[in-house]
């Protein structure tokens, strides 16, 4: 990738794939780090929902899991076990949020709160208190919430280390106990895994999950938060529910910065002809902003999920065979975290920008959020409808 590029794709890396689109005849780009990108929904659903393109184990496990039908397992081990703890979740929000001071810098403030309400379902509380401390470090210290600046990635690695010696450990004293029923993702991840899988992989696909959950959960939250405010006149409460604010945030923001497949054999797309082992793309942001789909798809409209029709490509957790198992879950854990934390306040922000920065997805840049106290009654708390969680995927 030229220099030019690079710089362009730090400063604005959501502008930067419009301009590409908007250069493109066909909708079809070639990315200067390498490999193509799908702007169009019609062959983003070939690429993510072909069954030549999504054949064998998903990517996202890299080498940890020997086969696809394991990969499937463990998604639906560890989304099943956070269904479960959503009443646990709600009331460790309930008093992380009460906790939280008047101003807070987000969204390391975000990650933080979103880590706190996680920590039980991730690690229950009877685990030893080293390995849940050592966790607590590694989510201080970039392990779970990457940074998007080198040297802390770099400094991130030796707690990532320790924590992996601190799982494994774990898993070997819970192989010699037995697990029963899951009471804890990692509980969830070794009743999915073969026996005969290495105790140090199985405690590497723990923390994988792990990030899996919190990172996106943590970035989706600040975002909605962030949009809501900017978009809001501060002082008087939001005038959208919670759950429209998330999938809006979800559908403005959302937090893939792409969806890879490799193409098995030479393949056209849109008239565009790659070759097999090519890397081909699809941007959710670009599907997400799509005029064609959307109705005014570059204004922030919340009040857009009041109807539960008309509404175009909506693909924030992935879709086809490798979309994440957990979506639905994932959208209630945010919706849940901002409904906590709207709570009786007025919600303001200071030194917000719209722009996003390149992590391991799209995520805001730093801002200062204010709660300010209100006197009037507490809302009635709301709860994802059924529309909300079908509407996690749709392409």
């Amino acid at each position: 990738m030229r220099i030019g590029d690079r710089r362009r794709l730090r400063g604005d890396p959501l502008e930067y794939v419009d301009d590409l689109r908007r250069r493109s005849a066909t909708g079809v780009m070639r990315l200067p780090g390498g490999g193509w990108c799908l702007g169009e929904a019609e062959p983003a659903h070939v690429l993510l929902r072909g069954r030549e393109f999504n054949a064998g184990r998903s990517g996202f496990f890299g080498d940890l899991l020997p086969t696809r039908a394991v990969q499937v397992e463990v998604g639906h081990a560890v989304r099943d076990v956070l269904r479960a703890g959503l009443p646990d979740y709600r009331a460790a929000l309930a008093s992380a949020v009460a906790g939280l001071p008047s101003v807070s810098r987000w969204p390391e403030a975000g990650n933080r709160l979103v880590y706190r309400c996680l920590a039980d379902l991730l690690l229950h509380p009877g685990t030893p208190a080293g390995a849940r401390r050592c966790a607590d470090r590694a989510a201080d210290a970039g392990v779970v919430f990457r940074s998007p600046r080198v040297w802390r990635r770099a400094r991130a690695e030796v707690a990532r280390a320790r924590v992996i010696a601190a799982l494994t450990e774990q898993v070997r004293r819970r192989r010699q106990q037995g697990v029963g029923e899951p009471r804890d993702v990692l509980d969830a991840v070794l009743g999915a895994c073969p026996d005969d899988l290495a105790d140090r992989t199985v405690a590497r696909v723990h923390l994988m999950m792990f990030r899996a959950v919190a990172a996106p959960v943590a970035a989706s939250l600040a975002w909605s938060v962030l949009l809501a405010c900017l978009h809001h006149t501060p002082g008087s409460p939001w005038p959208w529910p919670a759950d429209q604010i998330v999938r809006e945030a979800l559908r403005h923001r959302p937090i893939p910065w792409m969806l890879r497949r490799t193409v098995p054999r030479t393949t056209t797309f849109a008239g565009t002809s790659v070759h097999a082992g090519d890397l081909v793309s699809v941007s959710p942001h670009l599907l997400h902003h799509d005029p064609r789909h959307w109705a005014d798809p570059d204004a922030y409209r919340p009040e857009r999920w009041a109807r539960s029709g008309g509404h175009g490509p909506y693909i924030p957790f992935g879709a086809g065979p490798f979309a994440c198992p957990g979506a639905s879950v994932a959208q209630t854990l945010v919706t849940e975290a901002l409904t906590a934390l709207a709570e009786g306040v007025h919600l303001s922000v200071t030194g917000g920008d719209a722009r996003a920065v390149m992590s391991e997805g799209i995520v805001p840049r730093p801002f200062t959020l204010h709660r300010t106290r209100t006197e009037r009654a507490p809302r009635h708390r709301e709860e994802v409808s059924d529309h909300g969680r079908d509407a996690a995927t749709r392409l």
